[in-house]
């Protein structure tokens, strides 16, 4: 597996990610990408930054790992946590560091 960088998900906001869940799967929207420069620090392997994903379902997903697709990116395993609840569904952070 590759080391995902904020540069691999600056260009796909707005784009779709299919999150496969074995039987199913449930449509997120990349909705933010930031770079996290506060805590840089000497001999990381990239620079930290987070990512917002936005689901259209009620359905809470619990924190873990989950096979993200994107067209662009394929198939790659992400560690979500949901942060908030708004009007069209749930909203899921992403930390790499």
């Amino acid at each position: 597996m590759r080391l995902l960088t904020f540069e691999d998900f600056a260009g796909r906001l707005n784009e779709s990610f299919s999150l496969d869940l074995g039987t199913s799967s449930v449509d997120m929207v990349l909705t933010e990408a930031k770079p996290v420069t506060k805590y840089i620090y000497p001999g990381l392997m990239r620079a930290p930054f987070n990512l917002l994903f936005s689901s259209n379902t009620p359905v809470v997903l619990p924190q873990r790992i989950y096979p993200f697709k994107n067209g662009t990116l394929g198939r790659v395993d992400i560690f979500i946590t949901p942060v908030a609840r708004n009007k069209d569904g749930i909203v899921y952070s992403a930390v790499f560091n």
